[in-house]
């Protein structure tokens, strides 16, 4: 049996899980699911790296202690995890003792090497990145916080294994991938490679793992984060564990990382004696239309938001078939409306629904028993076949994404199939030959589902389930005949769109940061009471109300998305809270004038309301 493991990068706690977050993991919990279904040994590592300057400042900023601060950001990113149905075999924090004693241990390693040298240092630092930068770097708007410094601080010697590092690189071409970036780091390597520096001292940061030879002293950040990954499989203290997954088949990561982990992490680990991961792979980022994804810009992604409105499974289809591997994606409503409806409503479902209904209506809802051996069926079950080998090779070389697109270019195939034979005509003249038909249909699709259980792995088991094939193997030929269907709900209900109208997409859900906000910017928002005085549902959509409203005599109009948690009746006459000053926008082609006030936990939400008689409407709150 063959062992893969796999890790994601630690995340930052200084804020809140992200779809880059949800991106980087999901593509891991998928990969894991293909090697396991194949039948290897899986280890899938994920987990947060919880020291450093920007976690303790976000701490300080909430006036809470630093490990509070972790133990409160930890279970989003677990929620997130959950939601995602991530199915990590270990999930690590660095602020655990297990990761701690590891990382001391190593220092100690390579300190005993001759490797770390105590020098002073003076230089200009970015607290943003948590490191000394160039004067040139420092002109960039990449750095942020920067300051001037001179203190006295350990240094690792990165320059002695600069050369063994391009050797590797050279020698093992598929080390750091995309190919793009193993030349981005070789390009950074035809330069000097400079010292590291790994230590800060506790009157400057105190937040993070003390040197075992020098307690004056904390260590760098990245030099603990990185160590996270031979700290989860045991190293020092499950020897044969350790020994069994290590080297890593692959680190997945952001390119924004890519440095500290071809560059820092492999020398890192050359003077601790211990082997090189095999892989080190640099996806893109994610956009927002055209701009990157930014806490500061807020144009961040919510995947909670959207798994909450379109479930989990076609949260993660989207993103693994959107993003091929290596490059930048973009992310819009709109392109998700088209992939699902295209894909999984269109295509998928659609195929789920023809042959469910067509044998509900003339076979009794069986299974008929024997296979098309027909011409056309004969191709359906040798593309069948081959699309099975097709998949895996592409999923070997981390092209989820084309592999995604064989799948739906097979299942578009058995659709066209269907239109072909056209069962519903056979099946009044000729019903064996239907049933043949129908049989490879539905063979067609096991087949697919379970290739496509990795990446939606519950709404391909509604459709194993329906056919009785919970639990089948990959091969063709796994579908029993004469079972009888189980009945299922739409597959993937369409999203209807208004073409004509862009603003009737749903809208981008995005994540709210915490920023601390002027009192000038805060008397810019304008809170008023206001009394509902007619309430109506919007036609064509489930969540919305139309809402007539009295600000003092002033008439108003909004569309909230408020008609799962409150009929029209009982809105009627209530005093409410309101933004006045919003710019009017059009939603679903109505006019909206404004915003309501409203509490929620989960998926329980209770409008802000006024109960006094003192009290009317277009009073302003202060």
């Amino acid at each position: 049996m063959k062992t893969f493991y796999l890790t994601t990068p630690i995340y930052y706690v200084n804020d809140k899980p992200h779809i880059g977050h949800a991106y980087t993991t999901i593509l891991a919990d998928v990969l894991a699911r293909f090697h396991r279904n194949k039948g290897d040994d899986v280890f899938f590592l994920t987990g947060l790296d919880e020291h450093g300057q920007k976690v303790q400042q976000a701490a300080e900023n909430r006036g809470v202690q630093p490990k509070e601060h972790c133990d409160e950001m930890a279970p989003q990113f677990l929620e997130l995890w959950d939601k995602l149905h991530i199915q990590n075999d270990d999930f690590i924090r660095t602020t655990e003792k297990r990761h701690l004693k590891v990382v001391q241990n190593i220092l100690q390693q390579v300190y005993d090497n001759g490797d770390i040298y105590e020098d002073e240092y003076e230089g200009l630092y970015s607290v943003s990145e948590e490191r000394f930068i160039t004067e040139k770097e420092a002109t960039s708007a990449e750095f942020q916080d920067i300051k001037k410094l001179k203190e006295k601080n350990y240094f690792f010697k990165m320059s002695k294994y600069q050369q063994a590092l391009i050797d590797y690189i050279n020698e093992n071409p598929n080390f750091i991938q995309p190919e793009h970036r193993k030349n981005e780091v070789l390009g950074f390597l035809k330069k000097p490679l400079s010292d590291l520096c790994i230590s800060r001292p506790k009157s400057r940061l105190s937040w993070g793992i003390e040197l075992p030879f020098d307690s004056n002293y904390v260590t760098y950040v990245w030099f603990d984060a990185l160590i996270n990954y031979i700290t989860a499989p045991g190293y020092n203290s499950e020897k044969a564990n350790f020994n069994k997954y290590w080297p890593a088949n692959y680190h997945l990561i952001g390119k924004d990382i890519l440095i500290t982990h071809s560059i820092y992490w492999p020398t890192m680990l050359m003077s601790a004696g211990l082997p090189l991961p095999s892989g080190i792979f640099a996806h893109g980022w994610w956009l927002s239309g055209e701009s990157k994804m930014s806490k500061s810009v807020g144009n961040v992604v919510d995947p909670l938001g959207l798994i909450e409105e379109y479930g989990v499974d076609p949260v993660r289809y989207y993103l693994m078939r959107e993003m091929v591997l290596g490059q930048d994606a973009s992310f819009t409503m709109e392109s998700f409306v088209k992939r699902y409806n295209s894909d999984l409503a269109n295509d998928f479902g659609n195929l789920l629904s023809r042959i469910t209904n067509l044998l509900k209506k003339f076979f009794d809802s069986k299974i008929p028993i024997v296979e098309d051996d027909s011409t056309e069926g004969k191709v359906v079950k040798e593309s069948g076949k081959k699309i099975i080998e097709e998949v895996w090779k592409q999923v070997e070389s981390l092209k989820v994404n084309e592999a995604l697109e064989n799948i739906l270019q097979y299942i578009r195939t058995v659709n066209k199939y269907m239109e072909t034979m056209a069962p519903w005509k056979l099946a009044k003249s000729n019903p064996e030959s239907a049933g043949k038909v129908l049989f490879t249909a539905a063979e067609a699709l096991r087949v697919s589902s379970i290739l496509l259980e990795p990446v939606m792995p519950n709404r391909t088991q509604t459709v194993l389930k329906t056919l009785g094939a919970e639990g089948s193997s990959l091969d063709w030929g796994g579908l029993i005949g004469g079972k009888d269907l189980i009945q299922h709900d739409i597959l993937f209900p369409r999203i209807d769109i208004n073409k004509s109208d862009k603003e009737n997409l749903p809208k981008q859900k995005i994540i709210e940061s915490e920023k601390i906000i002027s009192f000038s910017d805060f008397q810019n928002i304008k809170l008023k009471t206001a009394k509902i005085v007619k309430a109506e549902k919007v036609d064509g959509a489930d969540k919305l109300l139309k809402l007539q409203i009295e600000v003092g005599n002033e008439k108003r109009q909004i569309i909230s998305g408020i008609a799962q948690h409150y009929s029209t009746e009982e809105l009627i006459g209530r005093m409410i809270i309101v933004v006045a000053n919003l710019k009017p926008v059009t939603i679903f082609g109505i006019k909206s004038e404004g915003m309501l006030l409203a509490a929620k936990k989960g998926k329980n939400l209770t409008l802000l309301t006024i109960d006094s008689e003192k009290v009317a409407s277009g009073m302003k709150i202060y």
